[in-house]
Parts: structure tokens; sequence; C-alpha cells
């Protein structure tokens, strides 16, 4: 039997809380990029309305969970992740990724509709190709962790500080390499069941070597809802300087936010 405490605890360990509200009328979970941590979306604490929860997913290999082995699949990620939204209470959910994370976010949607849950609300993904489109010039199961590091370095995912510092990035690129080939292993297209029933809204950077107008405007097929789409100044990190504009976007699309 399934306690309120156990279902805590798995909740717990897959979501960092960034911000809580006493009485949320929905939970914003952000999905991280590879390489990337919940750490990523602090700053957006200030950005969401008193009455939203904000929350990130805590991959594992890294942070506080550094000594959890990374996930191999997809399967591996998307699945625990599913199950602790199901077991995360009964407020709305609205989904955000961004890079890998938007594909994490699209086959954790798929899960919560297959099993019937209908708290999933929206799904906005950020500066990734629609699955089945091709994403970048490399492969990145053959890449080797100093090209790996070199395309860190050019898309402005990690810290400086951290590529310049040879122990930090030995205890990076573990983790680092584990997305790249979760990612290169990655071949969904869209579910040969459903699409999703929830609105969807993609977002990618004009400057974004990797991702262009043509594969973000395809995650259309993802989804039976509605489908929208727009463009920041910028690369693939774009966010990183258009937060607030991005957040307030994302909070303006639907109605459930509007006061």
């Amino acid at each position: 039997m399934t306690t309120n405490t156990d279902s805590e605890a798995v909740a717990g360990n897959w979501f960092r809380v960034i911000k809580r509200s006493t009485k949320p009328r929905a939970r914003l979970i952000c999905f991280p990029h590879a390489g990337g941590a919940a750490s990523f979306f602090r700053d957006w604490a200030d950005l969401v309305p008193d009455d939203m929860d904000l929350a990130a997913v805590r991959y594992p290999g890294r942070e506080d969970r550094f000594l959890d082995p990374p996930p191999a699949s997809m399967a591996d990620l998307a699945n625990p992740v599913a199950r602790a939204c199901l077991a995360s209470g009964d407020v709305p959910l609205v989904f955000f990724g961004h890079s890998m994370g938007a594909s994490v976010a699209y086959e954790v949607a798929l899960r919560l509709q297959s099993a019937g849950s209908s708290r999933l609300t929206d799904l906005f993904v950020s500066g990734s190709a629609a699955p089945g489109r091709s994403s970048g010039s490399r492969d990145p199961l053959t890449m080797t962790d100093a090209e790996i590091r070199e395309e860190v370095a050019e898309l402005g995912g990690a810290d400086a500080n951290a590529l310049a510092d040879q122990e930090l990035w030995k205890l990076l690129i573990p983790s680092i390499r584990a997305d790249y080939h979760l990612i290169g292993r990655y071949r969904a297209g869209f579910s040969t069941t459903a699409p999703l029933d929830v609105p969807m809204v993609a977002y990618y950077g004009r400057a974004d070597r990797d991702v262009d107008a043509a594969s973000v405007a395809a995650w259309a097929d993802a989804t039976s809802s509605t489908f929208a789409m727009r463009s920041f100044d910028g690369g693939h990190f774009y966010l990183k300087d258009h937060a607030p504009g991005l957040v307030a976007d994302l909070l303006g699309r639907r109605a459930p936010f509007h006061p």
C-alpha cells in the first residue's frame, strides 16, 4: 500500500521546489538541458506569480544527486519522472523543457496521458527540433569528450569557470556524456497511438545553429490541440538573456494564469 508519505518521497526525489505557493493554481515544472541541472531555473522564482509553484526536475548524476547513476535511455528518465508527477498531488501541471529537456517533457507528457491523467494543461518546448527531426551536425554517440566540451562552450550551456577548470570538468563530463548518449539513442517519433491533447508552444533562438524555424514548427504534429511558436534574439541559450520575456509570454498564453 502506498501512503502519502511514500508519494511525497517519490516526488521529492525527482523535483526541486524552487518556489512554493500556499494555494497554487498550477505547478510549473521545468526540464533542464543536456548537462543541465535543476538550479538552472532558480532565477525564475521572481518571475512566476505567487499563486504558482515552480519546480525543476532533478536529473540523476548532478548536484545533490551526483552519486546517482545517470539514465541510460529516455525511458529510464521519463518513466520515473512521470510516476513522480502522478504522485505529486492534484495541482494542474505545466511543463517547460529546454533542449534535451523538451524531449523529456514531451515523453513524460505522453506517459501521463497514457495513464489517464488530465493534470497537464500545457506543454512548452524550447531550443529543440521536433522528435524525428535532426538537430545538430554531429552524432552525439560518436563525439569524444573533447568534442563535447567544445560544443558545450560554443552553445554557452556551462559556466565558463567549469570549462576552464580541468578538475571540475572531470566531475561534470560523465553526466554530460550520458545525456549526449541518451539524446543519440532517442529515436522516438510522435505517438503512434494518439497525439497529445494539450496546447503546445515552441520557442527558439533565431541564431541557434542547430535549430531552425522548420524543425521547431514540426512540433505542431505532436498535439491535437492548439500550437504556437515564438523566436527570440540569441542562440541556443537565448533564455539566459530573455528569461523575463520568455516567462511572461509563457504565463500569458493560457487562461488559467490570467488574473
